[in-house]
């Protein structure tokens, strides 16, 4: 159902009931709890993300309004998120923050026809070693591009390999910037232990407030965002569409699709982690179309890709959220901070925010998941460092790309070992021993029985064709598929070439217990009606009473 959770609260009596002047109030102060959170993440995000940290704040305004009141879900909360870190500065280095700006307009629109389409569904089918592949892989990245600005060293012009960063690292430990480090190590120290029962001041938003007050009331010789990137802009920029060419959109569509993709990924799974909390269903495409209009409307402001983030939308649940009201109050708190505290967010140290992303870093690597892993078969252990080696030493567009291709290699694979084409004929005659209509002596000189198991589709086909080669001695050949739930083309054409075989042999071939699909694929290549010697019956009895039949004609 394409309708916005708000629009159906407000439109059913019952659910309006929600709506009262205290529950209001409650929403409100959870967005503004949020915000509070939302503040220092989007600021860090954006930093990390190659970009100046107003953008990440105009992606979380605007996305975050937009996709809370237009989503599927009743607490989601959108903005900027770690996710797309390694992408967006990716696309920045390559094609500028033009490109990126143009990316994320592609992506809004990849996304609201994924949302049209239907393709909720869909997403919820992409194998967990992938997503905890990259997901760590963009943890390690993460924390990676921090190093920098949490020690001081004061780099330029950064290697983009992961080895060569770390390698620079070392090779300038001499250039150690004692103060940065001390407020790193101080952000650190009280995002960790900072009491979770003061949920007014966020551990974050704690960490620079203390740390930004030490390095100006005592002068600390440590980088802050306005030395590193100059006056920032309070507020929003006038909104511009993107201006596209052929060759930008070209250039530019893998990246879009890869934004998107995590996209939808992100914003899916945060949704139902929320549905978990608060025991109630978004609705997917819902939320897919609201976050393609939001990552449309954030490009016009030159805002970053937007998704649900599950840290935040856990603290809005954790505070009282339960309606869109707290996600769109989030929206318009962040505008008010811009509009009368940017001065002061320019004060922050830059250590401090590489302190958050370490933090934020070790979160999103879900260690335990990935250790857990390498308990499951071999192929998902593949599948699952193929994702995450290529995500840290190559990049997130490749690491998909491979990953999902090997997953789904391996995925055929194994439903290619699952199936089987056996000669059944001892365990039919046993079956069918006590009958006295059907002559088994006939039948175990002209009839040949086979039994499939497992789908039927182009992974299987070949065994198939290689079983059944030698078909001469023979009258009939049955096959039982009972055990086939699904065929696909190159299936179908495996049989038909059976079929021809049968054909220029003199053999009638009658199929046993055909399922649904199965029959519906045949029918639609004209299998069921057009093709002579081919019969279909309801089951093993019925089949070896017309091969009787047909040997008798024979």
């Amino acid at each position: 159902m394409l309708r916005p959770k708000l629009y159906t609260l407000l439109k059913t009596k019952q659910d309006r009931k929600e709506f009262t002047k205290k529950t209001i109030l409650r929403e409100v102060m959870a967005g503004f709890v949020v915000a509070c959170i939302a503040l220092p993440l989007s600021v860090a995000l954006a930093i990390a993300s190659g970009v100046t940290p107003e953008r990440g704040l105009i992606t979380a305004v605007v996305a975050g309004f937009l996709i809370s009141a237009l989503g599927g879900s009743r607490v989601q909360i959108s903005g900027p998120t770690a996710a797309f870190v390694v992408i967006i500065y990716g696309i920045v280095a390559q094609y500028g923050v033009d490109g990126l700006i143009a990316a994320t307009f592609m992506a809004g629109i990849i996304l609201t026809a994924m949302g049209f389409l239907k393709f909720g569904s869909f997403l919820k089918y992409i194998p967990y070693p992938v997503v905890t592949g990259f997901t760590s892989g963009i943890a390690v990245v993460l924390f990676t591009g921090q190093v920098n600005d949490f020690l001081g060293l004061g780099l330029k012009d950064m290697p983009a390999g992961f080895f060569a960063k770390w390698q620079l690292y070392f090779n300038s430990l001499n250039l150690l910037n004692p103060a940065a480090l001390f407020i790193g190590a101080l952000a650190l120290c009280i995002i960790i232990f900072w009491p979770k029962k003061i949920k007014w001041l966020p551990a974050y938003l704690a960490a620079l407030v203390v740390t930004a007050a030490m390095a100006q009331i005592f002068k600390l010789p440590a980088a802050t965002i306005e030395s590193t990137f100059g006056v920032i802009s309070a507020g929003l920029p006038m909104p511009k569409i993107p201006v596209l060419t052929l060759e930008m959109i070209s250039s530019l569509i893998r990246p879009a699709f890869v934004i998107a993709f995590l996209a939808g990924i992100e914003s899916l799974l945060s949704a139902v982690v929320a549905d978990g909390m608060i025991g109630k269903k978004h609705r997917s495409n819902m939320e897919l179309v609201a976050g393609g209009i939001g990552n449309i409307v954030s490009s016009f402001f030159g805002g970053l890709p937007a998704t649900g983030a599950i840290a935040r939308t856990a603290a809005n649940i954790d505070n009282g959220g339960r309606t869109p009201i707290s996600g769109m109050a989030h929206g318009l708190f962040l505008l008010l901070m811009m509009l009368c505290f940017m001065r002061y967010i320019s004060m922050i140290p830059m250590a401090a925010l590489a302190a958050i992303l370490f933090v934020v870093a070790y979160k999103m690597s879900s260690w335990r998941s990935f250790a857990d892993l390498f308990k499951a078969p071999v192929s998902d252990i593949a599948v699952l460092l193929t994702t995450f080696a290529l995500t840290v030493v190559k990049d997130l567009v490749v690491a998909i790309e491979a990953g999902l291709l090997l997953a789904a290699l391996l995925f055929m694979k194994r439903m290619s070992d699952v199936y089987r084409v056996s000669k059944a004929d001892d365990d039919i005659l046993d079956e069918v021993r006590h009958k006295d209509d059907i002559d088994l002596k006939e039948i175990t000189k002209n009839v040949v029985v086979y039994e499939i198991n497992g789908p039927f589709f182009f992974g299987a086909a070949n065994m198939f064709v290689d079983t059944l080669e030698n078909l001469a001695d023979c009258k009939v050949l049955v096959l039982r598929m009972r055990s086939v739930p699904a065929m696909d083309a190159t299936g179908y054409h495996a049989l038909y070439k059976i079929y021809k075989r049968c054909r220029a042999n003199n053999i009638y071939m009658v199929l046993s217990h055909v399922q649904a699909q199965p029959k519906k694929t045949l029918k639609k290549f004209g299998f069921t009606e057009q093709t002579d010697g081919v019969y279909f019956c309801k089951d093993i009895d019925a089949s070896l009473q017309k091969a009787k039949e047909l040997v008798e004609v024979k």
